[in-house]
């Protein structure tokens, strides 16, 4: 089991505090922590924007998958946890070509929750990916 199992971190300071990884690899298989609107020095992006925060998240993916040599399109599902519903359908709508470069295939649920770890977030987009 042990050498097939993976884990990266994104050096936030939170990782250590809660105690989790960015993700886990086993196998051909990576599981995505929830990932949030935030730059490299562990700032909240974007706040009160849903759409900034969703754009945010979908590259903090992208940077996780980078480290398996993976990438946006390995995605074969996700999870958005979002704040305002409304607000969380209408930014993923306009941004799915984008983020999924004209292929959104990928299983995806929305839940709309009252908060998230921080005040200032409005979504947490949980990924598994296949290699």
């Amino acid at each position: 089991y042990t050498t097939l199992f993976r884990s990266t971190t994104l050096g936030m300071p939170w990782e250590a505090q809660y105690g989790y990884a960015q993700a886990v690899k086993v196998g051909d298989t990576v599981y995505l922590s929830g990932q949030v609107s935030h730059d490299d020095r562990a700032n909240v992006l974007g706040v009160g924007d849903m759409e900034v925060q969703m754009r945010a998240a979908y590259a903090n993916i992208g940077k996780v998958l980078a480290r398996y040599g993976a990438t946006i399109d390995n995605l074969v599902e996700e999870t958005l946890y979002v704040r305002d519903m409304d607000a969380a359908f209408q930014a993923r709508v306009k941004m799915k070509d984008e983020v999924f470069a004209g292929n959104p295939v990928v299983a995806s649920t929305v839940v709309q929750i009252e908060r998230l770890a921080f005040p200032e977030l409005l979504v947490e987009i949980r990924c598994v990916a296949k290699l």
